[in-house]
């Protein structure tokens, strides 16, 4: 063959497959909106029965069907938003700082945060005041989608943490509004889960221009899942830099009069419990009390509206508790248990433990987020499953600022031996005061990445 007809025949090979992948894609995200299709409408029961009996539902319908409060839209009018996604409670709290480091970089741009959940909504409006608007998430079907785009014209997105939603992605990229990734995790459980839909996976990663990753797991399991290498960076967990849980001595002792815990001691929290670990924690604290006759416990369910369940649950183990929600006046001192059932008030109350255990890790789920009561100096005890938090927790365990244990007896020895041995207890806390100040700055480089972005794309905001 002459070389023009080979070149003729590659040319048609090449369209040949750029057809082939075409048609693949399109295949994907077919299916994709078919099933999510499905999914909304067999869950059109469920929606009008919490329209009917759930306050402020209609109001979250409406704002993922793309109906934006008056409010926000006169904020954003003629305005450079910059549009950061973030879907509960945890990526609030890393979110946080990152508003707040990017309006003192960008003064001129407005900051919109997206939620998925009410508690992540209430988390925001608590703890991120320096946002123009709050919402909810689309919808991920295309015309919603792309209407809510075209509502807030966004410079650029940034997605905090693994928030890879196929059709906001996919249209932003349509559209040409750059996205970036922050605070990026990649836990184990998600790379099982992702590897499943590993061809649409890394469809999706395209669409997505920078990586900046807490760590360089995170950064080598994104890249399993497809992202480019040239495109990834370890920048830290912007965890390390929040502020919103700081809590002033005179604020502390109030908090100590109002939940009934004067100067009693030990006083021990509980938090982001999961069924199967309030047994054991109120087993531990029955045994702590026969020791310690003056010792309280806060314990936080990670779903608040077990609050009373869990309140129950201590009378069968005849202790006296009362839940936040309906403390009217400080807690009488014949109370030993609060229950914590209210949103976005933990990271300040761990302030109050002498003795912090976080849960999720006595059961399955994977343990939550340890850096709050860190950032407080409190000695930490977790169980044996922190597959949620492997690296935060190898750093924190290394440096013997978070102790594991096995199961409630091992939990009830070590919480007996802090509160025996006060010098394990404050070189405990101290470390976790020298971990939080050695690893802070995550956010400045998150948002020096997110100032390449705009120069590479000749943005000003």
């Amino acid at each position: 063959d002459s070389p023009r007809a080979i070149s003729c025949k590659w040319r048609i090979v090449q369209s040949s497959l750029f057809r082939s992948i075409l048609q693949q894609r399109i295949t994907m995200y077919w299916i994709y909106n078919v099933l999510l299709i499905f999914y909304w409408i067999g869950l059109i029961p469920v929606i009008l029965y919490r329209l009917a009996f759930e306050d402020g539902f209609y109001e979250r319908i409406k704002q993922s069907a793309g109906y934006m409060p008056a409010s926000l839209l006169k904020k954003i009018e003629g305005r450079r938003a910059i549009w950061i996604h973030a879907a509960s409670v945890g990526e609030i709290v890393a979110t946080s700082p990152l508003v707040k480091e990017v309006k003192k970089e960008f003064p001129e741009a407005v900051v919109v945060v997206s939620v998925v959940t009410a508690t992540g909504h209430a988390m925001a409006h608590r703890i991120i005041p320096e946002a123009e608007g709050i919402i909810f998430f689309p919808l991920d079907l295309p015309y919603l989608t792309r209407k809510i785009l075209h509502i807030i014209k966004p410079i650029a997105i940034l997605l905090v943490e693994t928030e890879i939603w196929p059709n906001f992605l996919r249209i932003a990229q349509s559209e040409n509004i750059p996205v970036m990734m922050v605070n990026g995790r990649i836990s184990d459980r998600s790379m099982k889960r992702y590897k499943y839909i590993s061809a649409f996976t890394k469809e999706m990663l395209r669409s997505i221009e920078r990586f900046c990753m807490q760590s360089k797991f995170d950064a080598a399991h994104i890249e399993v899942l497809g992202a480019h290498t040239p495109d990834i960076t370890v920048t830290g967990n912007m965890k390390y830099d929040q502020t919103y849980a700081t809590v002033s001595n005179e604020e502390k002792q109030s908090l100590l009069e109002e939940f009934g815990f004067g100067n009693n001691h030990p006083i021990i929290i509980a938090g982001s419990t999961h069924k199967g670990e309030e047994e054991t924690i109120f087993e531990t604290f029955k045994q702590v009390l026969q020791e310690y006759h003056q010792a309280r416990l806060l314990i936080a369910p990670r779903e608040i509206y077990r609050g009373h369940d869990v309140q129950n649950l201590a009378k069968r183990y005849e202790l006296n508790a009362i839940c936040r929600s309906d403390m009217t006046e400080p807690v009488h001192e014949g109370i030993p248990v609060v229950v914590l059932d209210t949103i976005g008030e933990l990271g300040r109350l761990y302030s109050l433990g002498d003795i912090i255990f976080v849960g999720g890790s006595l059961v399955k789920t994977g343990g939550h987020n340890i850096l709050e009561p860190a950032a407080h100096g409190k000695p930490i005890l977790v169980g044996p499953y922190m597959f949620n938090f492997k690296e935060i927790f190898a750093l924190l365990h290394s440096r013997h600022a978070c102790e594991q244990v096995k199961n409630g007896k091992e939990l009830t020895d070590m919480v007996l031996r802090l509160c025996k041995d006060k010098n394990l207890s404050t070189e405990m806390g101290q470390n976790c005061l020298d971990i939080i100040r050695e690893n802070r700055g995550a956010t400045q480089r998150n948002t020096q990445e997110l100032r390449q972005l705009f120069e590479k794309h000749h943005i000003i905001p």
